[in-house]
Formats: structure tokens, sequence, C-alpha cells
């Protein structure tokens, strides 16, 4: 089923605040592999001109998808989450995202068309601070795969799991030991 065109334009209140922490900043950049000492270490940040670490430019990301959520689930929009994928991801910023700040996130359908029987959903997600000033505008394209359409291995080998080795059995456990 198609998604309902007239959803362009559409705004969906702002998030309840999302308190940025320096641990969850740190697990992010760990996580994405970034040993920048100004997303670790608020001497190191400070050291830079800013008030604490900073988050690595995708972090905005856990925040801005998480707004989206609430366009997926709305079930007049017509989307069947199990069919999309993640198409694209980019960002604006104004200004970095600080460990302590507070921030709210507005979404906004921007776009949706069809493209060889799959839709494709662009999302504006607007960053605000707690005093209401711009922080970052990040966009996410989600492609609703085609009814009928399912993902297969290349090598249609490697969808058959490998033979497993035999469990030890008790009995063989206790003669090694």
């Amino acid at each position: 089923m198609a998604l309902d065109q007239s959803f362009v334009g559409r705004s969906y209140p702002p998030t309840d605040p999302y308190e940025v922490g320096r641990e969850k900043i740190r697990e992010f950049a760990v996580a994405v592999g970034d040993a920048n000492p100004a997303y670790t270490d608020p001497e190191a940040a400070k050291a830079l001109g800013h008030p604490d670490v900073l988050a690595p430019p995708t972090f905005v990301f856990a925040i801005t998808y998480r707004a989206a959520g609430e366009v997926i689930s709305d079930p007049q929009l017509g989307l069947d989450y199990s069919r999309v994928v993640h198409g694209d991801q980019k960002f604006a910023y104004t200004r970095p995202v600080h460990a302590g700040d507070r921030l709210t996130v507005t979404s906004t359908i921007e776009n949706i068309k069809s493209m060889a029987g799959n839709d494709i959903l662009d999302i504006r997600g607007d960053v605000h601070d707690a005093a209401g000033e711009h922080v970052v505008t990040a966009w996410t394209k989600l492609v609703a795969r085609a009814a009928g359409t399912t993902a297969k291995p290349a090598d249609e080998s490697a969808a058959k799991p490998a033979d497993e080795p035999a469990a030890k059995t008790s009995d063989t456990a206790a003669e090694g030991a």
C-alpha cells in the first residue's frame, strides 16, 4: 500500500527533552571508534572552547531517529515498518551538541515518493535546546520496500548454517578431566 501523500509537510509535536550525558557521548564515541579526546575529556573539550565534552557529529541520529518513531508509528501514514530500511542520513549543525544539553526534536515529513514500487519517506528532525535555539537539523531517508520483495543472499549456500560439531556429553567431558 502506498504511503499517504497528504502527509507531506505534516509536523509532529516536539519530543520531551533529552538530556545529553557525558557517558552516552563516551559510549557512542567508543561504538563508532572515534578516539577524539573532546568526546570524553571535559578539559580537552574546554581547551577547544567548548563548555563540556561534545558529541560526535552523528550522535544526534540516536535522538532524531527516536523522534521519527512518532512518524513511523502513525497508522494513518500507512507505513509497514517491517519493510523499512534506512536509506540516508545527513545533518546541518548550527552548533555542536554538548553534554548537559536538553534537546527536543520536531519531526516533519518533507517528501514521500514512489520509485520502482518502493516508497521513499524523507523526514526532517529540527533539534532545539532548552532556550529554543536551533542546534541541528537531521534528514532521514527511509525506504519501504515494495510488497513481495525479499532479500536473498547472492550465494544460496550462505543462507544455510554450517554444520556444528557434536556437543560433548557429560560422559565425554568427564573423561577429559
